[in-house]
């Protein structure tokens, strides 16, 4: 496995499109300039694909339920092409997540290509209140997938799942190194949400997370109308890391790469001998609340 790792978070704005043929040049576009900046680890954020849906025409788009289904019918031409540009530039790349029906209701499902084609998926796991009041999007069923590759190990948390920590602690327990937190979020509270939790995440288990926003508005595209965000990497602020825990952030929604290069060994070192022991000393949770912590005295 590589030691140093340059990982881009993309900010990334929904566009209309009127062929398919252009959703291709765009992708191969950011793509091309993530790869050409020397990206080797590429994260698209969490509806990334919502923009399929303007290939129906304004009425699906505008409809829920026919932009879910839209979005959906493109998946296979969007996976070929994803696995076209991982080969051609030799990168990995978390590709925007989207709908994907595995059975009557859809998932929510990102998907990670390498040079060598689809390495699998991780469909998130715990919805928000659109997803569940609104969208009727459901949780997947496969549960957490680590993927080991070249690069690290890598797990995905989209969106709502990296503020949950178990979630996130299981996927570090498996091997994990770097977090990948795709995020779709309608306010600045939101993102600051999902930011707090992958920052989180980062300092509990000693590691890095990437936080990929939609960004920019997109008055066409039904539930992904106002989007806000900044692409960001985050470490945990301990020795040899930036204070603030963020080693690299772009602009509020500014569409673009924010690339940082992040190395496992100083992951681990950290984890070894960091100022603070928090992923070794994660048990010892456990271990305190099997006594009572909380006493009450009467006055």
């Amino acid at each position: 496995m590589s030691d140093r790792v340059t990982i881009a978070a993309a900010a990334y704005n929904l566009d209309w499109f009127e062929r398919f043929a252009d959703y291709e040049a765009k992708i191969a576009a950011w793509v091309g300039d993530a790869a050409g900046q020397g990206a080797q680890l590429l994260v698209f954020p969490e509806y990334g694909a919502m923009e399929l849906a303007s290939l129906g025409g304004k009425a699906v788009a505008a409809d829920l339920e026919g932009a879910l289904s839209e979005v959906a019918r493109h998946r296979p031409a969007a996976d070929a092409l994803h696995c076209r540009l991982a080969a051609q530039h030799g990168v990995y790349i978390l590709g925007g997540s989207g709908p994907v029906f595995t059975g009557n209701r859809p998932v929510n499902r990102a998907t990670l290509y390498g040079p060598g084609g689809v390495i699998g998926h991780q469909d998130k796991q715990i919805m928000v209140r659109f997803e569940r009041e609104e969208w009727d999007v459901v949780p997947g069923s496969e549960g957490l997938t680590l993927f080991d590759t070249p690069l690290g190990r890598i797990g995905v948390v989209i969106c709502y799942d990296s503020e949950f920590p178990l979630l996130a602690r299981e996927l570090v327990e498996a091997g994990a190194e770097i977090l990948l937190a795709p995020s779709c979020t309608e306010t600045r509270a939101g993102f600051y949400r999902v930011r707090v939790g992958a920052m989180a995440r980062a300092l509990e288990n000693q590691c890095v997370a990437v936080h990929s926003p939609l960004v920019g508005d997109a008055p066409w595209c039904a539930g992904c109308e106002e989007n806000t965000g900044r692409a960001a990497l985050y470490g945990p602020p301990d020795r040899g890391w930036p204070e603030s825990g963020i080693i690299a952030e772009g602009a509020f929604d500014a569409p673009g790469w924010v690339l940082a290069e992040i190395s496992r060994a100083q992951i681990a070192n950290t984890r070894a001998d960091g100022v603070v022991l928090n992923h070794r000393h994660w048990a010892e949770q456990g271990e305190r609340l099997s006594t009572p912590l909380v006493r009450r005295s009467a006055s």
